[in-house]
């Protein structure tokens, strides 16, 4: 004979928190991506931002060219989009670089 459901929940202790079971599942976040920004200005050869986008950010000549030629038409353009720290990492070699060969190319980032 197989027990009645119904007698067998009556039997059950009844407990404040006995019939609740709570599923909480934490959910996360991506998170925030940066735009690695190049500037134009007037006196960095265009030849050497090329070799910039091609070194830092992994263009092809071709590619590094294109955007060469947004920046210089634009006054900006984004160059690629990071986590924070690689975005931070990109713009500080960028501008080390620039310094290092006497070139007053800017690279800022901003959050997307």
């Amino acid at each position: 004979m197989t027990p009645d459901p119904l007698s067998m929940a009556d039997k059950t202790p009844q407990g404040d928190d006995a019939d609740v079971v709570l599923d909480t599942r934490t959910k996360t976040q991506r998170p925030p991506l940066y735009k690695v920004l190049l500037l134009n200005d007037d006196y960095t050869p265009m030849e050497f931002v090329v070799h910039v986008l091609e070194r830092f950010f992994g263009m092809t000549h071709a590619q590094a060219f294109e955007l060469m030629l947004t920046v210089h038409k634009k006054g900006l353009a984004v160059v690629g989009v990071f986590s924070f720290e690689v975005a931070e990492t990109k713009v500080s070699q960028v501008m080390d670089f620039a310094r290092r060969h006497q070139h007053p190319l800017q690279c800022t980032m901003e959050k997307e």
